[in-house]
């Protein structure tokens, strides 16, 4: 699907482009969604460029990420994706920055993609040109990066809280879910550190592409992306380490709960082992045993039974083991 943001008066028009139209040159923005081949070809001739296709967007070197052919700057990202649904993940973008517009290749649908766009609605000055067209779109995906790190941050306090917290006295049973919490925010977080690290290097080679740029604005918010990213990228840092201490602690108390279910076999088998060994004495087959005749020899044995298994119990309460 191919959609372009055209420039009308006081306002940006945004236009689906049907199969068989020629794509309008005048659009500031032109965003690509899963493109057919034919789609493609079309923005190729239009534009007089040649888009990458989705095994060079994978490319994971600089080189093929990032570089320039002509006027046309190719900038390609990975971003986050499905943050607000239980499987988290990222993909790539292609940015290509022309004299004129601007150029988005993708095959997902983040929000920060249709949050620029309706913002576009309501304030068309952003949209003056294919580089405030970017760097608009660099702001938003930060921006919604900053959100999910709020977020995170307040899963892991509440996390923090069942974990270390208490029910009546006793710890939390709950720990499994608690990993499997643990585990979502990790990825969360992993992931966020993915495209900020991904943003960090565009933006970077974004502000060495436009160094010849006159606009002392773009400059200014381009610079300041760049701190923002860095600032983002520190607290995501702590997010991740704060995510591991948590797992680490989860551990732990699960690993308690386990030493205290085999401290609680352990004992009753030493508390029982006495008695078993009186009740081994007395279940010997031999002929002349004084007790077997003896009235009292049945209480004896019972009462000596007890008093065995009562005296350590005792001893274990006293130490403080049980």
């Amino acid at each position: 699907m191919i959609t372009v943001y055209l420039p009308r008066e006081s306002t940006i028009e945004r236009v689906e482009v049907a199969a068989g139209q020629p794509v309008p040159t005048d659009a500031v923005w032109i965003d690509l969604l899963s493109p057919s081949a034919d789609e493609k070809d079309r923005v190729n001739r239009a534009l007089g460029m040649e888009l990458p296709t989705r095994e060079e967007q994978m490319e994971i070197e600089p080189s093929s990420r990032l570089y320039q052919e002509g006027d046309h700057v190719y900038m390609t990202a990975t971003v986050f994706t499905q943050a607000d649904t239980p499987n988290p993940s990222s993909d790539v973008i292609t940015f290509v920055l022309t004299r004129r517009q601007l150029v988005t290749l993708r095959s997902v649908d983040p929000r920060p993609i249709a949050t620029f766009g309706g913002k576009l609605q309501r304030q068309p000055a952003l949209l003056a040109t294919g580089d405030d067209a970017l760097i608009g779109l660099l702001e938003a995906f930060v921006d919604r990066i900053a959100d999910i790190l709020e977020k995170l941050s307040i899963e892991l306090d509440a996390l923090s809280r069942q974990i270390f917290g208490e029910t009546d006295g006793r710890p939390r049973q709950d720990l499994q879910a608690i990993l499997r919490s643990l585990g979502r925010t990790d990825d969360l977080a992993s992931t966020a550190r993915e495209s900020l690290h991904s943003l960090a290097r565009l933006s970077s080679f974004l502000g060495t592409a436009l160094q010849n740029v006159t606009r002392k604005d773009l400059k200014q918010r381009l610079k300041t992306l760049g701190r923002d990213i860095a600032s983002l990228g520190e607290h995501a840092g702590f997010e991740a380490r704060k995510v591991g201490f948590l797992l680490d602690a989860t551990l732990g108390m699960i690993n308690i709960a386990q030493n205290g279910i085999i401290k609680i076999f352990s004992v009753a088998a030493v508390v029982f082992l006495p008695p078993t060994l009186v009740a081994s004495i007395y279940g010997m087959n031999f002929r002349h045993m004084p007790e077997l005749e003896w009235i009292f020899g049945y209480p004896w044995a019972i009462g000596l039974m007890a008093l065995s298994a009562v005296l350590p119990y005792l001893w274990f309460k006293r130490k403080g083991w049980l």
